[in-house]
């Protein structure tokens, strides 16, 4: 099902899912069938169940990867990975988000540079993030505020990408 997802040009694609319903797994699979890439992980190991989902994400990759850990500068780390010609798998902007949220970041500001990066970019990158609006709406505005920011988030990568796959129970579909 990789086809779904061309990786012979340079690019956006945006894998959307909810939680445990192996968007991971799919876009490592779109990469690894390209020869491997660079895995780009937001994720922080800052308790030890992070730090066992971190874990478990690294244990499935093979050697077929080079790792990098950005939890921030996403945008500034794509760039730098110009001129190697492998793809980039980023996995995933919600935590991405949740980590800006933390530092107070503007938001807005730092998604619309990860968007104009892409013009930037000579090798494609394969974006993976939650979809969180299809549950009920929290009880704190922390929480509203953060599925605000995801939901744009996600409109504005998915504007830009040339592909977007919705996983679910393992299934991917195309939706663009």
């Amino acid at each position: 099902m990789s086809e779904l997802i061309d990786l012979q040009k340079a690019g956006f694609s945006l894998v959307l899912g909810g939680q445990r319903s192996g968007k991971s797994a799919y876009a490592e699979s779109v990469i690894e069938q390209a020869g491997g890439g660079f895995y780009v992980a937001t994720s922080e190991p800052l308790d030890d169940e992070m730090t066992a989902r971190i874990g478990a994400h690294q244990a499935r990759r093979g050697d077929q990867w080079q790792t990098v850990e950005e939890p921030i500068l996403l945008a500034q780390t794509l760039l730098a990975l110009n001129g190697h010609g492998k793809p980039a798998l980023v996995d995933c902007l919600t935590l991405w988000l949740s980590n800006l949220m933390a530092l107070d970041k503007n938001i807005a500001a730092e998604i619309d540079s990860l968007c104009a990066a892409r013009e930037q970019l000579d090798f494609p990158v394969v974006f993976v993030s939650n979809e969180v609006g299809q549950g009920i709406i929290p009880d704190n505005a922390l929480a509203r505020q953060f599925i605000d920011y995801a939901g744009l988030m996600n409109q504005k990568i998915a504007a830009v990408s040339a592909s977007v796959v919705f996983v679910t129970a393992g299934i991917p579909q195309k939706i663009k």
